[in-house]
């Protein structure tokens, strides 16, 4: 599986970044990935994955936080960004992300196989 991916990195680039406050882990919990944007993620043995799924968690949530930060997931990303999903600290960017991007997101989503992270 290659990690370059036009797609999936025009996605990445619509939606607006932001700063999480540091060590928050608010938002984490399993969440969906589609097989290239596994590929960017670092490999957790199962072991791992099981675990943090038992605990309801990420295996890459890490004491200080996200410890694939710059690789996360769109459904990652998306978080604090739309007002379908706000940050429960109240942060985000200055301006939210916008709808055609938000829904470009999603039709991602939907039509490529998501595996559990």
């Amino acid at each position: 599986m290659t990690r370059d991916d036009p797609e999936l990195t025009a996605l990445r680039a619509r939606i607006p970044a932001f700063g999480c406050r540091a060590g928050c882990h608010d938002c984490c919990g399993p969440v969906t990935a589609s097989a290239q944007e596994m590929a960017r993620l670092p490999f957790k043995p199962e072991a791992e994955r099981d675990a943090a799924l038992a605990a309801w968690s990420c295996p890459h949530l890490g004491p200080h936080g996200c410890e694939a930060y710059e690789e996360r997931p769109l459904i990652c990303r998306l978080f604090g960004t739309t007002p379908r999903l706000r940050c429960p600290n109240g942060c985000g960017p200055e301006t939210m992300i916008d709808e055609a991007a938000e829904n470009a997101v999603h039709a991602y989503l939907r039509r490529t196989r998501q595996v559990l992270v």
